[in-house]
């Protein structure tokens, strides 16, 4: 039986692992490596063949972890998603059809946003957490402080070319309970089965606090 979903992605750990995964084998594994470093949620991207049955492993035999899918781009992978086990979903982007479909399956979500209006609207139609992509590239920390007066209501959890050297500036925010990222999970790790260094990693990405802003 698939756990209980959490109530929102946010806050269950300063860093939400993003993992591209083109072995369904190495999921468990890594989920385990991950869990173990202190960051029990992990967002498996919808970017490979290997992701649905990645995520069904994980929701199988590591129930300590809370799995979900990214780069859902349609009511359809939505649905793939939840049937495969996901307790949570991820997008970089959103559309009304997709808003919707996010909804019908009462999991938590985070829709991708990357302006002002898109925030506005995500708003009105009642989503406080987002997912603010790609994070640097769209006006990184500063963008995101300079949204938290005027749209106080929104939360976000940035994605997009973060690292654990920009990682605290965004953490500093009051609009950013956790950051997304990938490198606690380097190529060369992952072509080794490297779980130990991952673990290591992952300890480090935990204990991240918030910084200069």
């Amino acid at each position: 039986m698939t756990a209980a979903a959490p109530a929102s992605v946010l806050g269950l750990a300063p860093v939400l692992p993003v993992a591209v995964l083109p072995d369904a084998s190495d999921a468990v594994p890594l989920a385990r490596a991950l869990v173990a470093g202190g960051l029990p949620a992990i967002e498996v991207t919808l970017r490979t063949d290997a992701a649905l049955d990645a995520i069904r492993a994980v929701a199988a035999e590591v129930p300590e972890a809370v799995v979900g899918a990214g780069t859902v781009l349609s009511p359809a992978a939505a649905d793939a998603a939840v049937r495969a086990g996901a307790r949570f979903l991820v997008s970089p982007g959103w559309t009304d059809p997709l808003l919707e479909a996010l909804r019908e399956t009462g999991l938590p979500f985070l829709p991708g946003v990357s302006t002002v209006s898109e925030v506005m609207a995500l708003l009105e139609r009642g989503v406080s957490d987002m997912k603010f992509f790609p994070a640097q590239a769209a006006g990184g920390a500063p963008y995101l402080r300079s949204l938290a007066s005027p749209l106080p209501g929104a939360r976000f959890c940035p994605t997009g070319g973060i690292g654990p050297g920009t990682a605290p500036a965004y953490l500093a925010l009051p609009n950013v309970p956790c950051v997304g990222g990938s490198w606690m999970l380097p190529p060369a790790a992952l072509a080794r089965r490297d779980w130990p260094r991952v673990t290591q990693l992952a300890r480090r990405a935990a204990r991240l606090t918030p910084g200069p802003a």
